[in-house]
């Protein structure tokens, strides 16, 4: 296998969703890099909701994405705060206006109806992209960026989420967020 196909198919899945990103009316006023970013930022944690952070999981240069985050914050669609612990550190959150969007357009429709008539394969499908991007992230040493409750840091005490790494407990939702600092747990 060469991955010729697989390639060929995911180029023209991501081609489709920049064309729907590029024609959707709630979208017409956002760059590209603005809308990852805004989605990026209402799946994340408050660990990983950094401007280094978007950088990072965008793979994009600091100044790219810190033109993006201006032009997003003079929208009105996030705003900055400081770290109450460590004051040189700024946090992002979005806007209600913002999540609304976001919870308007992620995940398109069109994704979502034709996973519904999938049925039961779009299961095993989510199941074999997570081990492709998984794969992919240890044989080339990308960040992990993964989901909070399929982390190694990942525990339960007193029967709530709360993360070995920072020693912190967590809210449910947080389980479901994205973070920054996951490290898939051992094969």
């Amino acid at each position: 296998m060469t991955g010729t196909t697989l390639f060929d198919l995911l180029e023209r899945l991501t081609s489709l969703m920049r064309m729907w990103n590029r024609q959707h009316p709630l979208l017409v006023e956002l760059q590209p890099i603005q809308v990852s970013a805004l989605v990026y930022l209402a799946r994340c944690n408050r660990y990983s909701n950094t401007p280094l952070a978007v950088t990072e999981y965008l793979g994009l240069t600091k100044g790219t994405v810190s033109q993006s985050l201006k032009a997003l914050e003079a929208k009105g669609l996030i705003e900055k705060s400081q770290d109450p612990r460590d004051r040189r550190s700024v946090h992002l959150q979005l806007t209600a206006p913002a999540r609304e969007l976001v919870a308007a357009v992620a995940p398109p429709q069109f994704l979502v109806a034709a996973l519904e008539q999938m049925g039961e394969r779009a299961q095993a499908l989510e199941g074999l992209f997570g081990d492709l991007l998984r794969q992919i992230q240890r044989s080339e040493d990308v960040p992990g960026f993964g989901l909070c409750r399929t982390c190694r840091f990942h525990q339960q005490r007193d029967g709530a989420p709360f993360c070995g790494l920072t020693q912190e407990p967590l809210t449910v939702p947080d389980a479901e967020l994205i973070c920054r600092e996951h490290q898939p747990q051992a094969a």
